[in-house]
């Protein structure tokens, strides 16, 4: 047996209702069900106001019953068929009248009891679930509607009822252990006590009905169906780039939904934890998502960190002065105050000096805290042995969470270096002996910044190797030894970065040198080195286990690509200008990533796009700082854009490519140039970087080439091919003279769509005046709506490409 949840965003309306009874048919057909649902949206804010209106002797409760009862007979109606409606409709209205009569007794009386209140809270409940449960009779008669109330007893404690597990567990059995019903739909959040006087559960009351009634039943699992894909890595509207946690511990989920995560609330589950039942947490508005699975199981291939929870809206009170060094009872004292004036602790730290002690507690509970604390200490006060407790307000609290945390050392550290190279001021630190938390305190201000930079340091790059292993050193890759040559000294004495190239390989020869190559005479040495052998050249770079290594492949090959998983394995970093790997399979894009994360290695590729432009990167940063990508408009091919440019009348386009090979801006085989598959490539990188999911076969590509040239298998043959189909190409040129416009390769990437090929640019682009081999790219986001933001500049050569892979160096030296 399962028992699904569903929340108030759920049921808000006959349409999502509609979504609810189909989740409900589909899992009917494998198990039994246990249905508990929510009020509609909003309806018991609407209560709880028509209830304090009425006790204020305001009319206009009578505004807001009229709100509920409409909401809840349009939702009946657009359910349930004209036909069926009469009867169903006149409970619903007696339903709404009993409410009504209630609330007149408030406004007679002019109070409202706790009791009384609970009693016109669950009104919520009863009304969404006998809806529900007659709109699913229409789909199947074999479901039953059962009144939770009826199946767990509390205390009288109103407002949040203590239940009484003993007999509750045991109605609910014999109700269950007699029910033949496939399904069975009930109301959540109400109980009753022993003398049939209804009580509500509190914070999270349908889901600790749901929890209750899976506990006693040793369900198979317990589904919370609600408005996300289960629990993120970190807050989805505050970072972009939070990911969906596919498994997760009882422990660490109670951890995060401590800390901010709304989909939980911890001490509802409770009942399931105890039994070691599994709890799935589903979206309703899109159930083929995989959700996220909470158990008790941790795997130690998990990341590190879980998630970066926040709580906002924290003030933080200090209580210091001598006069609490040595004393016994201090910290009592102070806990019994805040206890007695029922203000929760959220957060605790104490010096060991025994000189201070501070908690954070929610901002609305400051004011009454500070006066009540300077009330029990005022004589300590008075005598000078306690100052006046000191009150911080409109703070945030940021944990990181996950139970693999005590396996590892230095995430404290990291944690807060990261925050302090962004500016984020810590005011308290807190961290458990299971290790399973680390909190800090900061200005609320920051917490935006703060959970996009901690985010992209532990789910995202982080950056930080420098002994080299150069795999390519062709024309690109000779220019950024040299490069490295000449920049040894100013990197050493002025970002304090000691660049040491460890490894060299060509297709021919490698050579290694523990102590790091010259660069005066390094062909050479290379030229003496051993045979090359890709397999061996991983397994030394293992082997020598050299602190802040890095891969460097400035290669087009795919087997060397294929080799970024041994070296991230080994917390080798990767920096590549092959764009193989990152427009590979998303999966194995995907999979570098995640390995990068996990064993702490950079994997950067900055040439990928744009040879040395700041392409990549500046997509980076708009994502950490909150903002999203939704156009992307470029040319990303130098070699075409200088092809384009000089092919006129006067130069054949055969010519031109050769030109092209000659300055180095083609690949070493063209065609992957100009069949446009390198910036299809490029493109794919740039919209993977920007948070969406993409393969290379899903980008339309309009190839401008003639099948034979396509078809070629050679250089020597796609050159002939070019000649022999000039004809093709000039009538290309003179259509473009014709639209006074110019020839442009252009990648485009808008609404989930993207395409790459040749388009006639018209004067007034941005892209005519587009010289040279010149890049540019238009991003359009949520910040650069009218006017995108705009990169352009060299995107081909060797000496522009040596300088981006680089780049990438010193920024994992600066990290």
């Amino acid at each position: 047996m399962k028992v699904l949840k569903f929340g108030g965003t759920s049921v808000a309306n006959a349409q999502n209702i509609k979504l609810v009874l189909e989740i409900v048919k589909q899992n009917s057909k494998q198990d039994k069900l246990v249905v508990v649902v929510s009020a509609l949206s909003k309806v018991t804010d609407l209560l709880q106001l028509a209830a304090a209106k009425a006790a204020a002797n305001d009319e206009s409760f009578r505004e807001i019953v009229a709100e509920i009862e409409k909401k809840h007979l349009d939702t009946l109606k657009e359910l349930i068929p004209v036909s069926e409606q009469s009867s169903l409709l006149s409970h619903v209205k007696r339903i709404i009248n009993h409410l009504e009569t209630l609330l007149d007794g408030c406004f007679l009386l002019g109070e409202l009891s706790p009791r009384t209140e609970d009693t016109i809270l669950s009104f919520g409940e009863l009304l969404s679930s006998y809806i529900i449960a007659q709109a699913y009779q229409q789909i199947d008669k074999n479901v039953v509607y059962k009144d939770s109330r009826e199946l767990i007893k509390t205390n009288s404690n109103f407002g949040k009822a203590v239940v009484n597990f003993e007999i509750s567990n045991q109605l609910i059995q014999e109700y269950f252990a007699e029910n033949e019903s496939n399904i069975n739909i009930l109301p959540g959040f109400i109980a009753l006590t022993l003398d049939g006087i209804t009580t509500t559960l509190g914070r999270g009351g349908s889901d600790y009905t749901a929890a209750i009634i899976a506990g006693a039943l040793d369900a198979s699992q317990l589904e919370i169906w609600t408005d996300v894909n289960g629990m993120f890595t970190a807050n989805p509207k505050i970072v972009k780039q939070a990911q969906p946690i596919a498994n997760i511990s009882y422990q660490e989920a109670m951890e995060l939904s401590h800390f901010g995560a709304k989909v939980l609330y911890p001490p509802t589950i409770q009942p399931v934890l105890r039994k070691n039942i599994p709890i799935l947490i589903k979206n309703t508005f899109e159930p083929e998502a995989e959700g996220t699975l909470i158990t008790d199981q941790v795997s130690s291939k998990d990341t590190v960190v879980k998630g970066i929870s926040h709580i906002d809206n924290i003030s933080l009170i200090t209580l210091e002065g001598s006069g609490m060094i040595g004393v016994a009872g201090s910290s009592r004292r102070l806990f019994e105050v805040l206890s007695q004036e029922k203000i929760n602790v959220i957060f605790i730290t104490q010096a060991s000096s025994e000189h201070s002690i501070c908690i954070g507690i929610l901002n609305s509970d400051a004011d009454n805290a500070e006066a009540a604390i300077n009330r029990a200490f005022e004589v300590e006060i008075l005598q000078n042995k306690i100052d006046p407790c000191i009150v911080e307000k409109d703070l945030c609290i940021i944990a990181l969470v996950g139970e693999n945390m005590k396996n590892h050392q230095g995430l404290s550290g990291r944690m807060f270096s990261t925050l302090g190279k962004n500016n984020v001021n810590i005011r308290a630190i807190a961290q458990g002996a299971s290790e399973r938390n680390i909190s800090t305190v900061i200005n609320e201000r920051d917490v935006k910044k703060a959970l996009n930079t901690l985010h992209e340091n532990f789910f995202e790059e982080n950056t930080k190797q420098l002994n080299l292993f150069v795999m390519g050193v062709g024309n690109v890759g000779e220019k950024f030894i040299e490069q490295i040559h000449n920049q040894r000294k100013f990197l050493k004495e002025n970002l304090k970065i000691n660049v040491r190239v460890i490894a060299l390989s060509n297709s021919r020869k490698m050579l290694f040198d523990e102590d790091g190559i010259s660069l005066k005479e390094w062909q050479a040495d290379l030229d003496k080195g051993e045979p090359a052998n890709a397999a061996a050249f991983i397994e030394r770079a293992k082997e020598l286990n050299l602190r802040n290594s890095i891969f460097v492949d400035i290669t087009a090959n795919a087997s060397v690509s294929e080799t970024y998983e041994n070296f991230l394995k080994q917390s080798i970093a990767v920096v590549t200008c092959n764009k193989i790997a990152c427009s590979s399979a998303y999966d194995n894009y995907k999979k570098l990533k995640n390995l990068s994360r996990q064993y702490n290695a950079p994997f950067l590729f900055e040439t990928n796009v744009g040879a040395g432009l700041p392409i990549i990167d500046t997509v980076k940063n708009l994502i950490a700082s909150g903002d999203k990508v939704h156009k992307i408009q470029a040319v990303l091919s130098g070699s075409l854009n200088f092809i384009f440019n000089n092919f006129d009348k006067n130069n054949s386009f055969h010519d031109v490519v050769k030109e092209a090979g000659v300055q180095g801006f083609t690949e070493p085989d063209p065609k992957i140039d100009l069949s446009g598959i390198d910036v299809a490539r490029k493109i794919l990188i740039l919209i993977r970087e920007s948070g969406y999911e993409m393969d290379i076969d899903a980008i339309e590509n309009e190839s401008f080439l003639p099948a034979d040239c396509l078809a070629t298998t050679n250089n020597e043959d796609f050159f002939a091919s070019l000649t022999k189909h000039a004809s093709h190409f000039e009538n290309i040129y003179e259509e473009a003279l014709a639209k006074d416009s110019r020839l442009k390769y252009v990648a485009q990437f808008e609404n989930g769509k993207a395409s790459v090929g040749l388009q006639f640019i018209p004067k007034e682009h941005p892209f005519y005046n587009l010289e040279g081999k010149d890049n540019i790219v238009l991003f359009y986001t949520d910040r650069y709506v009218d006017q995108p933001l705009l990169i352009k500049g060299a995107g081909a050569g060797a000496a522009v490409t040596a300088s981006g892979i680089f780049a990438d160096v010193i920024r994992i030296g600066n990290n």
